[in-house]
């Protein structure tokens, strides 16, 4: 489930506190927290698990070396995830690979679809049951295909906000933008994912 920004505040701050003092249990527990959370995301973003668990593993480790540059300026939770997003973007674009809710979500039609798609097969399968999965892998490994099509910026704001579940101004937050720019970022993402799965469905 997906947790409110404010529950992770508390606990976290707490917790970043110990890690800046050297309390290498601290990070420890903030590593366990988030670690699967952002692993998932590198994996929906670049496509590959070994890369996902390298990039994984680097964000962690940059982490473990900033700790005691972080601020408090934005939640540790959106400055963990902009390491890792911003990470993955780089890799992504250097190497050439790439192998939900809403605010304005109507509910029915196309972007509604695609929204749905996302929720239903790109959520970590070991949360559904394995006859479902078995059932539903064709049109799962259709909507990753298609996530991946994506370029990267357009690939990150989907993922954010429709597999990860931040809200527009967590996004802005992570990428660094202004939420003007992550809401028709992620419009004309939507669209374009939207066109790439009727393309593979005909």
């Amino acid at each position: 489930m997906y947790l409110r920004a404010a529950s992770i505040n508390i606990d976290d701050s707490t917790l970043v506190r110990q890690s800046q003092g050297g309390d290498t249990v601290a990070m420890e527990r903030l590593i366990l927290k988030y670690q699967n959370r952002i692993y998932n995301v590198i994996l929906k973003m670049c496509g590959n698990p070994d890369d996902a668990a390298e990039l994984a593993q680097e964000t962690f480790v940059k982490v473990i070396e900033s700790i005691s540059t972080f601020k408090g300026r934005s939640s540790f939770y959106t400055w963990l995830f902009r390491i890792a997003v911003n990470l993955t973007l780089n890799y992504c674009q250097r190497s050439g690979r790439t192998t939900a809710r809403s605010l304005d979500s109507q509910g029915d039609g196309p972007d509604g679809e695609v929204k749905l798609l996302l929720k239903d097969f790109l959520q970590d399968e070991r949360a559904l049951d394995p006859a479902d999965v078995a059932q539903r892998h064709e049109l799962c490994e259709l909507a990753r295909q298609s996530l991946l099509k994506l370029d990267e910026p357009q690939r990150a704001v989907v993922v954010l906000r429709d597999i990860e579940g931040m809200s527009y101004a967590e996004i802005a937050d992570v990428l660094n933008l202004e939420l003007g720019t992550v809401r028709s970022r992620l419009s004309r993402a939507r669209s374009h994912l939207r066109e790439i799965l009727e393309a593979m469905l005909k």
